[in-house]
């Protein structure tokens, strides 16, 4: 039998991504603090099937009180009804050329070459996600994930999302605060003294019982101005089994009777919008995965390949979409003249 001096490289590609996939949906999402927050919450859910369904409950029966002989009401009511979503599919290429191996024999000498391609690849996952996160999935024909941009609008009444009218369903719009109009009483623009009023205004107006934003997501405008109003003494950090812990800066709002997280959003290459916080029901979002298709590889083996070349291509893949089952405690709070 010959011996060929590229076998010792044979499935090294291939074995490569494997040491590492197990990884990537923590490099994901420790690089985007709303994949971060799901994933701790244990809302990274999979799905089966061509589309992704979730149950929306969309009325409620309405209790009677009685005494007696008295007639009790049990009309007929459609309780439950199903926003549904269509999987998204994005890949991430890695490839190499035969000439790359054969000039790079030996283990100490591939390595290399192969561990900058690994973080070359996995730079442009964490920065494909963290877009498609704040985009509105128009991107790429509509290929891309809905994020965000779709999920909590600025124009709440119009469109589709779920494969919901927001025009003719009420019950499916997410609230919008333009702090330009919206509590002129306060203030019209964003600062150190309007920010914690504004806030509190909202937290109570979009809450009940126990159910709110638990995740404020701040660009650094708004961000910089509720670090500014609360004094170093005052300031309240998660640190401990908080997002802190892995890097994200965060405070604490306490406030209008509730209390939720604060993470700012921003920085270089930063896909926040300016002057916007989120007000996150972290509860009602999920994170959709087709399980076959969870950031792995595409092709078994090193990958394909191609006839005419003489390369070695591979894919790391993920299949799913981001998701709302409820959108009464998402809101967004946005200078329209900051």
């Amino acid at each position: 039998m010959a011996i060929n001096p590229v076998t010792a490289y044979q499935q090294v590609l291939s074995m490569a991504i494997e040491d590492r996939s197990p990884s990537y949906q923590d490099l994901v999402s420790n690089s985007n603090i709303l994949l971060q927050v799901l994933k701790r919450k244990g809302l990274w859910e999979a799905y089966s099937g061509p589309r992704i369904r979730e149950t929306l409950q969309i009325a409620k029966q309405d209790a009677q009180w009685y005494s007696g002989y008295d007639f009790l009401d049990n009309p007929p009511i459609e309780l439950f009804n199903d926003a549904y979503y269509t999987p998204k599919m994005v890949a991430v290429p890695i490839s190499l050329t035969m000439e790359e191996i054969l000039n790079n024999q030996g283990e100490n000498q591939l390595k290399p070459v192969l561990k900058s391609y690994m973080m070359a690849a996995e730079n442009s996952l964490e920065d494909t996600m963290d877009t498609a996160i704040h985009s509105d999935g128009t991107a790429n024909g509509g290929k891309q994930l809905t994020g965000l941009a779709a999920a909590v609008p600025i124009v709440t009444n119009a469109g589709t999302y779920g494969g919901i009218s927001r025009v003719d369903n009420a019950i499916w719009r997410t609230t919008t605060y333009d702090i330009n109009s919206a509590f002129t009483a306060i203030g019209t623009g964003v600062t150190s003294t309007t920010i914690r009023p504004f806030l509190n205004k909202i937290m109570t107006a979009r809450s009940r019982g126990r159910r709110y934003a638990d995740l404020l997501l701040m660009s650094p405008e708004h961000y910089e101005a509720y670090d500014a109003a609360t004094l170093a003494i005052q300031r309240t950090t998660k640190e401990s089994g908080g997002k802190g812990v892995i890097g994200f800066s965060t405070l604490e709002y306490v406030g209008g009777g509730k209390r939720a997280e604060i993470a700012l959003d921003g920085g270089i290459g930063s896909n926040m919008p300016a002057n916007t916080t989120y007000g996150l029901d972290t509860d009602s979002l999920r994170l959709r995965y087709n399980p076959s298709r969870n950031f792995d590889k595409l092709f078994e083996g090193d990958g394909q390949k191609p006839i005419n070349q003489d390369a070695l291509a591979q894919f790391i893949g993920w299949m799913g979409e981001l998701t709302m089952t409820n959108p009464l405690f998402q809101w967004r709070m946005y200078d329209s003249v900051p």
